[in-house]
C-alpha cells in the first residue's frame, strides 16, 4: 500500500509533520488517536480513565485492522505514541505502508510538551523522568518497526518533512 505511517514518542512532531507531508503529496492525513476518539465518542483521557490503557491499546489494534481491510491508499497516518509497542501492531503498520520513526531526545520532547495536560501518561510528579524511562523502553521497538528513522532533534518541521519525502 502506498501510505506513509509516522511513529514516535508524543511530541516528536507526528501530527505537524504528517499534515505537511499530506499537503505536499496530496494525500489524506489521518490521526489514529482522533479516529479512536470519533469512534468511541470520547477523549483519549476519558478512555484511559474509564477503561484503562489495555482497552485503549486493543482499540488501536482494531483500528489498524480496519484501515488495512478498507485498503485505503494515499494516506499519511500519524499514530499514537504507544501504538508500535505491540508486536502485532508493528506488523500491521508495516502492512499498511512505509513506517517512519521520528526520533527525538527526552529533552526535545520535554521542551515541546511540558504543561500539556492532554497527555495522560505524563500526569505525574516527574514528567521528565517519565519521558526518559518511556523513550528508553520504546526506542528499540520504534526502530524495529520502522523502515526509515529520521532524527528530528536538530531539524525544523519543514526540514523533517523534506527528509521524509526524499527517503520515501
Amino acid at each position: 500500500m502506498e501510505n506513509i505511517i509516522l511513529t514516535g514518542y508524543m511530541g516528536s512532531g507526528k501530527t505537524t509533520i504528517g499534515k505537511n507531508l499530506a499537503k505536499r503529496k496530496n494525500y489524506t492525513f489521518v490521526d489514529t488517536d482522533e479516529l479512536i476518539e470519533q469512534q468511541q465518542q470520547r477523549s483519549i483521557n476519558e478512555i484511559f480513565a474509564a477503561d484503562g490503557e489495555q482497552a485503549f491499546r486493543d482499540m488501536e489494534t482494531e483500528l489498524l485492522r480496519q484501515l488495512i481491510a478498507e485498503r485505503r491508499e494515499h494516506m499519511v497516518i500519524s499514530t499514537g505514541g504507544g501504538m508500535p509497542l505491540r508486536a502485532e501492531n508493528r506488523q500491521l503498520l508495516s502492512h499498511l505502508g512505509k513506517v517512519v520513526f521520528l526520533k527525538a531526545s527526552p529533552r526535545t520532547i520535554y521542551d515541546r510538551i511540558r504543561g500539556d495536560t492532554t497527555r495522560p501518561l505524563l500526569q505525574c510528579a516527574n514528567p521528565m523522568g517519565r519521558i526518559e524511562e518511556m523513550i528508553a523502553a520504546r526506542t528499540p521497538l520504534y526502530e524495529e518497526g520502522a523502515a526509515i528513522v529520521v532524527d528530528v532533534n536538530a531539524l525544523r518541521q519543514s526540514e523533517a518533512t523534506q527528509e521524509i519525502l526524499r527517503r520515501c
